[in-house]
């Protein structure tokens, strides 16, 4: 039995993937609806018809969560977009250091950790959706005026925003958690080097406003040129727009 095959069978990323022998399957609708119904995430290169289609982050971050539990500290980093049909592969038993990867090896997610490990489902739960659900902030909420601020904004006709490597810190014991798990952005910088810019987004996870972990998510943007406040309101628009006509069914 491979790794994720031990997802627990309530949870509810059962809905989001699929297993044939051994491998992990994410079908681009399976995708879409976890990019916009758990991270409220509506960047375009996760719908199900998009030529540069690929799997959210996310969501495999949270598969990883889901079979192997959350550790005290985790560090990870993105190396490869996962694309429509690829079979990944979990390891079943991968210690302190290890890679999520296709069949013939090619590496898409790294993953170091160690600390005390949290393994109770619910609680488990509870820490992927909060921290998947900050995603759907990002953009415009921080994004925008990051970009307004450094003067440079992505290509609004073809916009490409995707993670680079992201970490998260667990105040140790964290025991079992049965209440709602919000979600705090602390602190959100941004440099650019010509066309490309990095954002760094600190965030707290917090149970009525006390703060049990700490992280950080690196974005990279891609084909940055000259702000145009025109130009990202259209984009700003449009994005509003997809979201209201997924929400409406």
């Amino acid at each position: 039995m491979t790794g994720i095959e031990n997802v627990n069978e309530n949870s509810f990323l059962r809905a989001f993937h699929a297993v044939h022998d051994g491998h992990v399957l994410i079908s681009p609708d399976q995708a879409s609806r976890f990019a916009k119904d758990i991270a409220g995430d509506f960047n375009p290169i996760h719908d199900a018809d998009s030529r540069r289609f690929c799997v959210p982050g996310d969501l495999l971050f949270a598969l990883v969560l889901a079979r192997y539990g959350v550790s005290a500290s985790m560090h990870c980093r993105f190396v490869g977009m996962v694309g429509a049909g690829v079979q990944l592969v979990f390891p079943d038993d991968p210690g302190a250091s290890f890679a999520v990867v296709d069949t013939q090896g090619k590496r898409y997610l790294e993953v170091e950790r160690s600390g005390e490990t949290v393994s109770d489902p619910y609680t488990v739960e509870a820490l992927t959706r909060a921290y998947v659900a900050f995603s759907g902030e990002n953009f415009p909420h921080v994004l925008v005026p990051l970009m307004e601020r450094n003067g440079h904004m992505v290509n609004t006709e073809r916009p490409l925003v995707i993670y680079e490597r992201m970490s998260l810190h667990l105040r140790e014991p964290v025991g079992v958690l049965t209440e709602t798990v919000q979600a705090r952005l602390n602190a959100a910088e941004m440099s650019v080097d010509r066309k490309r810019g990095e954002v760094r987004l600190d965030y707290a996870l917090c149970v009525e406003g006390d703060p049990f972990a700490h992280g950080s998510k690196h974005l990279v943007l891609s084909g940055l040129r000259a702000f145009d406040p025109v130009k990202v309101e259209e984009l700003v628009s449009a994005y509003a727009g997809w979201k209201a006509r997924h929400e409406s069914g």
